[in-house]
């Protein structure tokens, strides 16, 4: 029996010497440079201290800001799925807007079944969806 690979959990905090990747340029390291975990901190700001292969080491970096290399390919993977996922909720969208529909409901098939939908691995209940659209027609803001 074969050994399954491990699933990359966006919400696991890192551990000291983890090799990460960085997701966003930051001071004095390019986008996507390779390093090493120095110190993780925080309680509900998870941050980091980061040695970095260009020699620079940079503090206070957010969670979100970096990926462990080992999981690079399974991160790819699930931006792209949030990529068409969005791709396909605004389609959903429009699609409901051109046929005068203005809850939205009848374009989407999981809120028509009554199951609230995911979005980002979060379920978000269709109550608070409908009112937010209530919010932004009451606001006069542009739909979303």
């Amino acid at each position: 029996m074969g050994v399954m690979a491990k699933v990359f959990d966006p919400s696991t905090q890192l551990k000291p010497h983890t090799k990460v990747r960085s997701l966003v340029d930051l001071p004095r390291v390019p986008k996507y440079t390779d390093g090493k975990v120095q110190l993780a901190n925080g309680m509900s700001w998870i941050r980091y201290w980061v040695q970095f292969d260009n020699g620079e080491v940079v503090g206070h970096i957010s969670h979100g800001d970096i990926v462990p290399v080992k999981f690079w390919d399974q991160h790819l993977v699930l931006e792209r799925q949030a990529e068409i996922n969005a791709v396909d909720a605004e389609a959903r969208a429009a699609a409901a807007a051109e046929s005068g529909d203005k809850t939205g409901a009848g374009a989407d098939g999981a809120a028509a079944a009554g199951v609230d939908p995911v979005i980002n691995g979060v379920t978000i209940p269709q109550l608070l969806i409908e009112r937010s659209a209530a919010a932004r027609v009451r606001l006069g803001a542009p739909a979303a």
